[in-house]
Order: structure tokens, then sequence, then C-alpha cells
């Protein structure tokens, strides 16, 4: 293993696995994972060029959807380009400083995504509790501070990951048994006490998705007390439509998520395969999927991208 000279010795390089044991069908792998980075792209794009070009689709709901599909464009080209080298040309190596830089964008642009979550879930709360005030406290001003806040957040609280990582001594080995660079995957190999790490590593994921996901079951849990009790059956299911397409970006977003941290740290008689099977369906597919949940459920995003291709064709 290739050393520096510096006193907190690591290696130069690391080497990335992809998927132990599953090495044999890489290739047959790389297949679904590029055609969900291909979908990933081409529906994001799709988002962000359809309400840019529609000014009625200006709403606090649209502005944060953006914002989401912007972080999870960023999260998949983070990643997805090493994977495929991995799958398809078996090149495992990647710089130390790239695999920081990899670690910071990974886990703080998780960290943003969760927040515009966390923000769509404010909207529908203002929308459906207290709708009369809905235009007054979400102005354009006040969607561009929050987005700032939450990109600031993510920043900060994940700035120090890339720091704690260069001053551990890495004398194990330079082998990640993963298909990217992952703060705990990293914090394995050190050969020093890495308690504090871990304990920051916790706060931090308390912090962003932990206290995220709690205040989003909060604000649902009083708009469906808002909902029922609306006078009219009629009344209740439109309201609960409009929440409809949030409530699944929700649960794509945080299943795998906290599937993957549970068993990072708690989960030692689960298969490796299965875990970075896992960890890397909570990084890709949310970022596929969360464009045709609002492109299919969403009638203003599906009609005006349909006039889109209308008229391009005429």
């Amino acid at each position: 293993m290739s050393l520096s000279n510096n006193t907190n010795l690591h290696p130069r390089t690391f080497l990335l696995l992809g998927i132990p044991g599953m090495e044999a069908i890489h290739t047959w792998i790389s297949v679904p994972f590029c055609l969900v980075y291909l979908s990933a792209l081409l529906g994001n794009f799709s988002i962000l060029f359809v309400i840019r070009t529609d000014s009625n689709l200006h709403e606090p709901m649209y502005l944060f959807l953006c914002m989401l599909s912007v972080a999870d464009l960023i999260i998949s080209t983070t990643a997805m380009p090493k994977i495929l080298s991995i799958f398809w040309f078996h090149d495992r190596k990647i710089y130390f400083e790239a695999c920081l830089v990899q670690v910071f964008l990974i886990h703080s642009l998780c960290s943003m995504a969760s927040g515009f979550i966390l923000a769509m879930a404010f909207d529908r709360y203002v929308a459906i509790c207290n709708p009369l005030r809905h235009s007054t406290l979400l102005t354009h001003r006040v969607i561009k501070n929050l987005g700032l806040a939450i990109v600031i957040r993510g920043a900060l609280l994940f700035s120090p990951q890339p720091f704690m990582l260069r001053w551990l001594p890495y004398c194990r080995t330079n082998i990640i048994p993963h298909t990217y660079c992952e703060f705990m995957a990293l914090i394995k190999l050190a050969c020093a006490e890495t308690r504090i790490c871990r304990i920051y590593s916790l706060t931090a994921a308390f912090l962003s998705g932990g206290l995220d996901f709690l205040l989003i079951i909060c604000s649902y849990v009083v708009i469906l007390y808002t909902v029922f009790h609306l006078p009219s059956k009629a009344a209740q299911l439109k309201t609960l439509g409009t929440c409809g397409s949030h409530v699944c970006v929700i649960l794509v977003a945080y299943t795998p998520a906290f599937f993957s941290f549970l068993t990072h740290r708690f989960g030692r008689n689960v298969a490796p395969h299965i875990h970075i099977f896992v960890a890397n369906i909570h990084l890709l597919v949310p970022p596929m999927v969360n464009p045709m949940i609002y492109g299919i459920r969403t009638k203003r995003i599906r009609e005006r991208f349909l006039r889109s291709l209308t008229s391009q064709k005429i």
C-alpha cells in the first residue's frame, strides 16, 4: 500500500471493489445502473426545463422541486460515473483527495435533498392548514432564503468529515468494499480511535435527515387533523390528493436511507453485498423516481411537458 510521509499516514489512492461477491456479474449490473442514471438526467432536466419555461409553475412547491432536482442531479453525477467505470473498465482506483471530495458531496447533498423535501412539506402544511396566508408567508424571497439556509446547513454539517478522515491514519488496507467513498466505510479502515468521528457522524445524520423526517411527520399529523375536519368527503379527498406526490417522494427517499443507515451501524449479520446494493438504491433511485412521480401525478407539469413535445414536433 502506498503511503504518504505525513505524521498521519494515509494512502495516496484507495481501491473501490464495487459490490463484493458479485464481481462476475458487474457488467450485467451496470446495465440497469446506467439506465437509472440516464433516466435521472432526463427526468430532472425535464422538470427544470418545464418549471423554468412556465411562469404559472413559479410557485413554492415547484420551486422547491427545482432545488431538489438540482441536488439529485449532482448526487447522481458525483457517484455514477465512477461506479460505471468500476463495472465496465475495472477502474477501481480513486485518489485520496477525490475520495474525500466524494464523501463531502454525497453526504452534504443528501442532507440538502432531505431539507428540500422538508421545505415541500412546510409548503403543504401552510397551503392546507393556513391557506389564506400561503402567498404572504411563502414569498419568493422567503423561498430563496429557505433554499440558501438548507444549502448552508448541509455544507456546514458535513464539511468537518473530510478533515476528520484526512487526520486519521490508514495502516490496515486501502481497499474499500463499496462502489463509492462513504464516511463510515472509510472510518472502518482507520487504525486509530474513531469514537469521536462516529459520534459526530451520528449527530450530523440526526440533525439533517433524522430531524427533517421528524418534522415532516409532525407536519403531516397536523395536515391529517385539518383534512379530516373538513366538512365533506370530496373536499377531504381533493386536499389529500395534493399531498400524494410528496408522500411518494418521502417514502422513496427515506425508506432505503434508514435501512442503509441502520445496517451500517447495527446490521452485522446483513451480507455486505445487500448493504452496498441498498446504499446504491438510496443514492441513485430517488433522483430517477422523483421527477417521474411529479411528472405523472401532477397534471400541470404533465400538460406543460406534453405541450412542449407537441410544439417541438410542429
